[in-house]
């Protein structure tokens, strides 16, 4: 199984396979063509509430992969983890965000998740 973040803002790879955008809002300049998404579930991003509270600053990381985590359990979000982790099962899944630091998003906790 391989799955990697990078920036969606990073120019697509011949080795990216499967290209997942993990934003549940489209990055700010960039052109649907140019970022070449293959997939874009929705349901698996923060909700809008999770994500405003952690870009607050009202809390750690920690606790947001936590609050995270428990949002992935809901059944839709549960069934969209299984789709991307089969899509890693069978090639190289990339997920993509906006966020200026991967390591400290929801995209580090999807690919702890996914791994």
């Amino acid at each position: 199984m391989s799955v990697r973040v990078r920036r969606v803002y990073e120019a697509p790879e011949p080795d990216d396979g499967v290209r997942v955008l993990v934003d549940r809002l489209w990055p700010r300049g960039l052109a649907k063509d140019a970022a070449r998404i293959d997939e874009w579930p929705k349901g698996l991003t923060p909700s809008t509430e999770l994500r405003r509270w952690y870009h607050a600053g009202e809390g750690s990381y920690e606790e947001f992969a936590h609050r995270y985590e428990a949002e992935l359990a809901a059944p839709e979000a549960a069934e969209l983890l299984d789709h991307v982790r089969e899509l890693a099962r069978k090639g190289q899944v990339t997920l993509l965000t906006s966020a200026k630091e991967p390591e400290h998003s929801h995209a580090a906790v999807l690919v702890r998740l996914l791994g």
